[in-house]
């Protein structure tokens, strides 16, 4: 059974420029996903997906392969991971034969544990049921005590257009978890993109990691940079290794 890891880095991120390239700990950003996915036994093949040489060069020097670029058509603002996914499908059918399983790692989320990624994996190839999995974390505050603004600037429920807001004030406790989708890792078919011509499908696995932060601002880049300096990463001696070549 073949397991392809694929790395999503366009070049036209507007928050940051050039955010995939932004230096964490001295490496690149896309570097911290790259590594991590050739840390994990079971992905076979580590894909890059960029419309830009520059990012593909960078993507090489840490392990992974950029067998293709993207279209410029697919790598706009509005364009989706299934049109990206998609695409890789349809080279895999040109070339090869596609693998069932896509690892979809975002390098966005550069702090992982390769052990929580397998755990992943196992899960989502023990389910035989499943169109995808997605990973996800507790929710520190629950949405059940948010509210929306009414016309006249009065709260009102989220779900109607109840103003009495008493009841939504109890404890945290008195309502159910809620889990938040984060860029950990998700997984999902080439079957399902292909044949129902969606990315995840109607029954996705939850996959609870622990709490992570992405990248898509300044303060959120701070935000990890700190994480980074107190609790380190599971990938720095890799990282250092290839850096130093």
């Amino acid at each position: 059974m073949k397991i392809v890891a694929i790395i999503p880095a366009r070049s036209g991120s507007e928050g940051i420029k050039n955010k995939n390239l932004v230096l964490l700990d001295n490496h690149p950003l896309i570097a911290y996903s790259i590594v991590l996915a050739k840390a994990v036994p079971q992905i076979d093949r580590v894909i890059v997906s960029t419309d830009s040489k520059r990012y593909a060069e960078i993507s090489k020097k840490f392990g992974a392969e950029v067998p293709f670029l993207r279209p410029a058509k697919l790598s706009g603002n509005k364009s989706s991971d299934y049109d990206f996914m998609l695409h890789a499908v349809k080279w895999f059918e040109k070339n090869s034969k596609p693998p069932e399983y896509f690892v979809h790692l975002r390098p966005t989320t550069p702090l992982r544990d390769p052990s929580i990624v397998k755990k992943a994996i196992d899960l989502m190839i023990s389910n035989k049921e499943a169109t995808a999995l997605r990973s996800c974390h507790l929710a520190p505050e629950s949405p059940f005590k948010w509210f929306r603004i009414n016309k006249k600037g009065f709260f009102t429920s989220l779900s109607g257009k109840d103003t009495n807001l008493d009841e939504y004030n109890g404890p945290r406790q008195n309502y159910p978890d809620v889990f938040i989708p984060n860029g950990y890792v998700d997984i999902v078919k080439s079957s399902v993109i292909k044949e129902q011509k969606l990315l995840h499908g109607n029954k996705v696995l939850a996959f609870q990691t622990p709490f992570c932060n992405e990248v898509d601002t300044l303060e959120e880049l701070e935000l990890i940079k700190y994480q980074l300096e107190t609790n380190g990463s599971k990938l720095t001696k890799k990282l250092n290794l290839i850096t130093k070549k």
